[in-house]
């Protein structure tokens, strides 16, 4: 049996990014003693979902001090790391980035989002450049597989699918799941049906409110919650990750076994 301890933290990013890279070194240095994985939010590093400043944004290269300081954190606390934050883009619009760092302080993968959040009257495509769908980010926790998407991901099944086809076991998903009518019910019931339908563990770290709706969970293969931060800002939800209960519900419900169809990023 392979196991380890995950952590999804929450907290609210702002337009201050210092304050912003502050809080992101924290959370992970607090969870870090009994975490093996801890995940943060999409936009970590800066955000503004109110449009404040419409006609600004704010964008760091992968050695810039954000991702800097998340890996002398990792490092620090000799955990791993997965976080968003906005990516320069030389030759555009920047990229929503989910970097995972390892134990190591290494920084050891980077997803661009490739769906954007272009629904709900919002308008990603507009300040976000779309990246293509190459390779997923995957990595080994314990002998443990992850794989991790981001937010508006968590809305096409066929993106889990092929996390899981790249040998995930657990997703992750770093959000800025908005506000709204039904979202939090579509938010609980899109995490529980990617986590029954994969049979794997799902663990999703969501910033908080009043812009977003908070709600960090992590959700074993047979669709369970394990853990939640509820609504509360700066808050963690951590559970053990089990290869033997992946092996188990995999046992009882075999659906991957028993599929009739393959995906596949589209050319």
């Amino acid at each position: 049996m392979s196991e380890f301890r995950l952590t999804v933290a929450q907290f609210s990013a702002t337009l201050d990014v210092a304050r912003n890279r502050e809080l992101s070194v924290s959370l992970i240095a607090q969870a870090a003693p009994s975490s093996d994985l801890v995940v943060i939010p999409e936009n970590a590093m800066y955000s503004d979902p109110a449009k404040e400043q419409p006609d600004s944004g704010y964008s760091e290269a992968l050695d810039g001090d954000f991702v800097t300081a998340l890996r002398e954190a990792a490092e620090r606390g000799g955990t791993h790391v997965v976080a968003g934050f906005t990516e320069t883009n030389p030759g555009g619009h920047p990229y929503n980035t989910l970097v995972h760092i390892a134990p190591t302080g290494e920084l050891d993968g980077i997803y661009r989002k490739i769906h954007l959040y272009d629904a709900f009257g919002y308008r990603e495509s507009d300040s976000v450049t779309a990246a293509s769908a190459d390779t997923p980010l995957t990595f080994a926790v314990n002998g443990i597989t992850v794989g991790a998407a981001t937010c508006y991901d968590l809305r096409f099944p066929e993106m889990a699918r092929w996390l899981v086809d790249h040998g995930a076991d657990v997703l992750v998903y770093p959000a800025a799941w908005a506000v709204g009518p039904m979202k939090e019910l579509h938010w609980e019931s899109l995490l529980r049906a990617r986590a029954i339908e994969n049979t794997t563990y799902v663990a999703a770290a969501g910033q908080t409110g009043p812009h977003c709706t908070g709600q960090s969970q992590i959700i074993d293969p047979l669709g369970i919650m394990r853990a939640s931060a509820g609504e509360e800002a700066d808050a963690f939800a951590t559970a053990v990750i089990s290869s033997d209960r992946v092996a188990q519900v995999r046992s009882t419900n075999p659906c991957l076994e028993n599929r009739r169809f393959v995906v596949g990023p589209q050319a």
